[in-house]
């Protein structure tokens, strides 16, 4: 069955941190269409914004979200992305939005993008981590948490974490091998020309 992969953008979101799984998931569906042609593609992949209305990410990109917090469709797996995330983080309907979401689906971040899991309950006596600038920030931040450093990903089960930019895309693959299989996973980060290796990360 395919998964609804969302990815939520948001005002000098890093480029990366959310294009980096988009790549990652669409990628692994294209290769996985190519090898078996006859079958449904395991992802879906689209983005979210508070609006529809153009964002403009770090750097002056601008990108257009599909689909809006009023308008999507259930998601399988729901990626919060970093940047600057300050005014998210006041946020109170984007912080809910997150927190039922939770419910629902396997929740994940890049970056930054932990703040705003913390700030929504959802890393509450987990393992986590984020930016290697942030690190003492979010543990500062969110006592409740516990901030692990020095690792690119981990997993909780239903909510993952990863440090920033790269290791999203680290973290995706897991998730493609995670969810599809470590054969796609491993196709996926060869046709990207990514060096990916399978490691289980540990706080």
């Amino acid at each position: 069955m395919m998964m609804q992969v969302g990815i939520y953008l948001f005002p000098e979101i890093e480029i990366l941190d959310f294009a980096g799984p988009f790549e990652v998931f669409s990628t692994a569906s294209r290769v996985f269409g190519r090898l078996t042609p006859e079958k449904e593609p395991p992802f879906a992949v689209s983005t979210i914004g508070e609006s529809a209305a153009p964002i403009q990410a770090r750097g002056g990109l601008v990108v257009t979200p599909r689909f809006s917090l009023a308008s999507h469709p259930a998601f399988d797996l729901l990626i919060i992305p970093g940047g600057v995330v300050t005014a998210e983080l006041q946020n109170e309907a984007l912080i809910a939005w997150i927190r039922a979401r939770s419910a629902e689906a396997v929740v994940a971040s890049v970056c930054t993008g932990a703040f705003l899991l913390a700030r929504a309950g959802i890393l509450d006596g987990r393992s986590a981590t984020t930016h290697w600038e942030d690190i003492a920030d979010l543990r500062e931040m969110f006592p409740g948490v516990r901030v692990c450093e020095d690792v690119r990903w981990l997993d909780e089960g239903e909510v993952v974490t990863s440090a920033g930019i790269s290791a999203g895309i680290e973290m995706s693959l897991h998730l493609v091998a995670r969810f599809a299989g470590l054969d796609l996973a491993v196709r996926t980060a060869r046709q990207m020309e990514y060096d990916w290796t399978a490691d289980s990360a540990k706080c």
